[in-house]
């Protein structure tokens, strides 16, 4: 009963899936690109093998080569069959090892370790037939089994290998007696006789807890049907496990163990035993097992070894025959099944009639036959499916049963039990479970259902004569179609696309069906998203599939419970709508309208969304011929479609739980009917509609954050749509009440102190269309240039600056530039100013609370909506842009670019190129534009991955050589240099060391850069987010010497300022992680030489005396290894004492003693010894 063509053309998924909405299959290439040749490791392996007796003692050089092994092995888990040929000298050289008189038993062990790993990938089966089976070989490994202990966990392989070796040694063809030979050595002495050594053996590992337990079950099934064993030892054997199962029990563990050991050696024995010799027990063994109540058990291998074994007893029970009336299909060529035309010269006579049986013969069935098949009747609905398909292949409606009922009519259709006169029933059940699917709780079950279904029509496909499936063709093929590209589950759609290739090839009698097996094969169907929206297209225009495809969205998959899918369905009936259009407009409308009114809320969503798609479909069609969409839509259906609105307003659909998708389902349908220019200008319904919208910006803070997003698109689309096709009077024209209330109650809201309302209404007036901004533009820029301005009670409102910077951006590409035009109509030299500085001052927003970094939000905002306006103004009125502004333009950009989060680092990168390589026509005013592209020549920048730091950062660096750039590259790479993320601080401070040191000889050009650093620093003072960072560049510089052309000079300009940078720096700080990077900063300032390395020992000793202990301890730690690095600090005659000082004393002690040894230290290095300030009295 095994299984043998399953895997052959289909994907079987083991549980259903219950997770989010489909993924995308990225490893495609990977799949494709796997599959092995040959063992090309066979040197290797020699070698490996070959130096066993020399690693063995060895424990490291021993673990290195398992490992290796188990690696080489590994690779050929999917193509075991490639070591086929190199199995006999594998095996040869490893027993080879283990029958040396002179190995030692760890040698053995290894050798053992290394068989089971081969007998791992390539199953026992094939490998058993290699190991020695000579006569001789029985008592050799019966000796082995010795020095055994069954509770060593450390060598469990051994015992396995040598149960499966014995397994095929006791098959000699010669009675075991003859082995015996005298068995009495000595008197009052006896040896046991091999056979019941060998049982012996049986049973002991029966019981074991590791996988010893399933070789003992294979040696067992080979041992007891031996023709000399049967008679001796079968009944013994079969009572002592039936006992064993009797007395053991699933709650406990070694119950559990005990159990599963019986029923592997019952099941087998009853698969390799004669019928003849099982007969009589099988009564007794079905009783047992009824007693043992497996069903009841949470262990799923007890459950499936009890199906088995039923199974197995109902076979022993019932005789062997070929039934008469089995369906035999005779021909199997591929090639005669597509030649459907030619004729056939002679009808091939059935197999059964060609058999000798006694079929006609009655006989009375036994009465354990009834018993077996009410057992596997349970298992076919086990809540497993393993369990199912060991009932399946033996052989109340739930998912379960279903999926085993499913199993089961493969099976019989397989083998020849299900007659073709059954097939019209067979069809219609397969056919409701290729869309079986219940939702459960947050998830649904049928996914393991529908996949079986695949396998059911996969089966057929190869069970039966096309003639035979020719009724049947269009509702199967059209059933796989719709699971090929419509179903939620990856797998499903794999297994349906398989299944449908097998029904092309077998049968050939699917309609077009080579040209849909080359659009949707097992690759293409990965993704959803394609599944939908394109390969179903290319299906629907086969008129075979087009209306069952449409009627399969419309009924099925238009309510699902997966919103997406519900997206998804509505989009591809938009896509389906010019098959059918026809059908569209006077069947799938009135379906569709009174789903609208369900009280289900995933079949109102679901039927909104297609109405709005299905509605703009049509109008698509119509306006391509000049026709309006009330061509396709009759009266009653367009006043149906102007009522949803309210009757879900009347109905109160708008709140509650349900409100979040009636919202977004109905303004998807504002916006497609806008767009469809459905006959509603003037009428009530566009006040209604103005209402939800307002209504859903202003209570977006109300909505769940995980699709508050997408609410709001699809309400700022809505608006979009709704004013420019029912607000514009005549053309350029508007209605002067909109415009009089509209913009102003817009502007208002965003004073709101809500965030989410501040969302909303910026990206509304952002979306809003010219004839509507004009007269008001002034007045709209600087209500959206408020939002991005921070204060202190908005100061967290990154996502509202964010809309604000994208609705501006917008605006400016809706109302264009004029130079001289009126500002409060177009963009012109009056206002462009402002929106430069609005936009370049949202660059340095780096808000962060608890989500992290909320400002780089804003900052990607802003530099898009730079890049968008500067492009537009070069492209329009390229005066308008100012020599300052492009400057800092680029030098924001350019600081984004070199800083330390990849995406946006990324996204700055992209900015800054486009900028830079514009040129219909060239953006003015570019600092260093002929250095900038030799540094980044448009051919070479095309491949870079601006989001690895390895290949950004040598690149950005070179920035450093350009004046106007340097400051803000600087600052960049300071919050890089200085950060967390190995990677980054990594390339970062690589690169910087590299520009370093092509500039160490050239002093003028390090002295520039010494300033700027300064620059930077004193600029961020107290500005912990760059401070600390540069501290900790400013270290990584400092101990890397590339300062060093300054240190010649006494008390250089730049170590003078940086000292006192520093003490501001610090002070009164309590900031841990600053004062230990300022601590190392100051340890590399005094290689610098002149008075203020004193002043630098002096800060480090005040450091020495910091109420912290941690700072106490940190600075004598790196004073220590400071006085070691510059040996000229300390007189040598007083170097051991300051260096016992600093090591012996206990610096996290308390502060007097702490000061006692600081100052001591001071006298030793001729530094003034720091004095106390005394605290001012209290109103002083």
């Amino acid at each position: 009963m095994v299984q043998e063509e399953a895997a052959g053309g289909m994907v079987l998924s083991e549980e259903p899936a219950a997770g989010a909405a489909e993924e995308d299959v990225e490893e495609d290439a990977l799949v494709r690109g796997a599959a092995l040749e040959a063992f090309g490791e066979s040197a290797e392996t020699r070698a490996l093998l070959s130096s066993l007796p020399a690693v063995h003692g060895e424990r490291a050089a021993r673990e290195v080569a398992e490992e290796r092994f188990r690696v080489i092995m590994d690779k050929y888990q999917e193509q075991p069959h490639l070591l086929d040929p190199h199995l006999e000298w594998m095996m040869n050289s490893l027993v080879d090892l283990v029958q040396e008189e002179t190995s030692q038993p760890a040698l053995a062990h290894l050798a053992f370790k290394f068989l089971y790993v081969i007998t791992k990938v390539r199953g026992y089966k094939v490998f058993l037939r290699l190991f020695p089976h000579e006569v001789a070989d029985v008592q050799r490994v019966l000796d082995m089994f010795t020095g055994q202990n069954p509770k060593d966990h450390e060598t469990w392989e051994t015992r396995y290998m040598l149960l499966l070796w014995l397994s095929v040694t006791c098959l000699i063809p010669f009675d075991l007696s003859r082995l015996d030979g005298n068995l009495s050595i000595q008197p009052g002495e006896t040896r046991i006789p091999i056979m019941d050594r060998i049982l012996q053996i049986a049973e002991t590992y029966l019981v074991v807890s590791d996988k010893a337990r399933d070789a003992a079950a294979v040696l067992v099934s080979r041992f007891i049907t031996r023709p000399d064993v049967k008679q001796r030892k079968m009944a013994s054997f079969l009572d002592w496990s039936l006992c064993t199962l009797a007395h053991s029990s699933f709650q406990t563990i070694e119950g559990v163990i005990a159990m599963d050991g019986m029923l592997q050696a019952l099941a087998q024995i009853f698969k390799h035993g004669k019928r003849e010799d099982c007969l009589p027990y099988a009564s007794t063994v079905l009783q047992c097992l009824d007693g043992c109540r497996l069903p009841e058990s949470n262990q799923t291998l007890l459950r499936k070894l009890g199906v088995k074994l039923v199974q197995r007893l109902g076979l022993t029970f019932l005789k062997p025959k070929v039934a008469t009336w089995r369906y035999q299909r005779g021909c199997r060529s591929l090639a005669a099944n597509l030649q459907l035309c030619a004729p056939r010269t002679s009808e091939q006579k059935p197999l059964s009639h060609r058999l000798t049986s006694d079929g006609d013969e009655d006989y009375d069935v036994p009465e354990g036959v009834e018993s077996v098949i009410e057992q596997l009747l349970v298992g076919l609905k086990d809540k497993d499916t393993v369990v199912r398909w060991s009932a399946a292949k033996g052989f109340q409606e739930t998912d379960k049963a279903w999926h085993g009922g499913c199993l089961a009519l493969a099976e019989l259709g397989r083998r020849g039990l299900l007659l073709p006169s059954r097939l019209s029933e067979v069809v219609t059940v397969i056919l409701k479970a290729l869309t079986y699917d219940e939702k459960r709780g947050a998830c649904s079950v049928g996914a393991n259902v529908r996949d079986a279904a695949c396998y059911v029509c996969w089966a057929f496909a190869r069970a039966y004569e096309p003639q035979e499936l020719t009724p049947f063709v269009m509702a199967i093929s059209s059933a796989l179609v719709i699971a090929t590209v419509f179903d939620r589950n990856v797998n499903c759609r794999r297994a349906a696309s398989a299944a449908f290739q097998e029904n092309v090839g077998r049968q050939g009698t699917f309609p077009h069906g080579i040209d849909i097996l080359t659009t949707a094969d097992y690759f293409a169907v990965g993704n959803i998203s394609h599944c939908f929206l394109a390969i179903s297209v290319f299906i629907a225009g086969f008129q075979e599939y087009t209306k069952p495809m449409i009627d399969h969205l419309v009924s099925v998959k238009i309510n699902h419970w997966d919103g997406a899918i519900r997206e998804l369905s509505a989009k591809a009936l938009h896509n389906l709508t010019p098959q059918a259009p026809e059908y569209m407009a006077a069947h799938v409308f009135p379906a569709l309208l009174s789903m609208t009114l369900s009280p289900d809320l995933h079949t109102r969503h679901g039927a909104i969304l297609a109405c709005a798609e299905v509605t703009y479909a049509l109008h698509r069609l119509a306006a391509r011929s000049d026709r309006p969409v009330t061509d396709y839509l009759d009266e009653n259906t367009v006043q149906r479609l102007k009522q949803i609105h309210q009757q879900l307003c009347d109905r109160q659909l708008y709140r509650g739980l349900g409100g979040e998708l009636m919202r977004q389902a109905v303004c998807v349908l504002i916006e497609n009917l806008s767009l469809s220019r459905m006959p509603f200008k003037g009428d009530t319904v566009i006040d209604g509609w103005q209402w939800l919208i307002n209504d859903t910006l202003r209570s977006l803070h109300l909505v769940s954050s995980h699709s508050r997003q997408q609410i709001k698109e699809v309400a700022v689309s809505a608006l979009a749509a709704l004013c420019s096709e029912y607000y514009m009077e005549e053309p350029g024209e508007t209605d002067c009440a909109i415009r009089r209330e509209l913009i102003p109650q817009y502007l208002a809201e965003l004073q709101s102190p809500e965030e989410m309302t501040r969302c909303g209404f910026s990206s509304a007036l952002g979306a809003l269309p010219g004839f509507l901004l004009r007269g008001h533009l002034q007045q709209v820029l600087s209500g959206l240039r408020t939002v991005t301005s921070t204060t202190p009670k908005d100061v967290s409102f990154a996502e509202a600056r964010r809309d604000s910077l994208k609705a501006i951006s917008r605006i400016c590409q809706t109302v264009g530039v004029k130079a001289e035009g009126p500002p409060d109509e177009v963009m012109c030299k009056e206002n462009v100013s402002e929106v430069y500085a609005a936009l370049l001052n949202c660059m340095s927003d780096y808000t962060t609370d608890s989500r992290g970094d909320v400002g780089a939000w804003v900052r990607e905002a802003a530099m898009t909506s730079l890049m968008d306006l500067t492009l537009l103004l070069a492209q329009t009125e390229p005066l308008l842009i100012e020599a300052h502004i492009c400057e800092r333009v680029m030098c924001s950009v350019a600081q984004q670019a070199s800083e330390k989060i990849d995406r946006f680092r990324a996204h700055a990168a992209r900015v800054f190129l486009t900028l830079l390589h514009f040129d219909s026509p060239p953006v003015p005013h570019v600092p260093h534009r002929r250095e900038l592209e030799s540094l980044f020549p448009r051919s070479d920048v095309a491949t870079v991955n601006w989001n690895a730091p390895s290949q950004a950062f040598p690149l950005i660096t070179q920035l450093l050589g350009l004046p106007t750039y340097r400051y803000h590259v600087l600052l960049g790479l300071a919050v890089s240099v200085g950060g967390l993320t190995e990677s980054t601080v990594r390339h970062s401070t690589q690169s910087l060391f590299e520009y370093m040191k092509g500039i160490q000889k050239d002093a003028q050009v390090l002295e520039s850069f010494s300033e700027t650093l300064l620059k930077v620093f004193e600029d961020n003072l107290l500005n912990d987010r760059v401070s600390i960072s540069l501290l900790k560049m400013l270290d990584q510089l400092l101990a890397n010497g590339c300062f060093d052309i300054f240190t010649a000079e006494e008390n250089h300009p730049f170590c003078v300022k940086l000292l006192t940078l520093c003490k501001e720096e610090i002070k009164k700080s309590k900031d841990i992680q600053k004062l230990r990077s300022s601590i190392a900063v100051l340890c590399g300032m005094v290689q610098f030489s002149g008075d203020v390395r004193k002043k630098v020992l002096l800060q480090l000793f005040l450091l020495l005396g910091h109420p912290f202990p941690v700072i106490r301890k940190t600075t004598a730690s790196q004073v220590y290894e400071m006085v070691l690095t510059y040996s000229d600090l300390v007189d040598p005659a007083v170097l051991d004492e300051a260096m016992s000082v600093l090591s012996d004393t206990a610096w996290d002690a308390e502060l007097p003693v702490v000061r006692g040894q600081r100052n001591h230290l001071c006298d030793l290095l001729g530094v003034p010894r720091p004095q106390l300030v005394p605290k001012p009295a209290p109103g002083s």
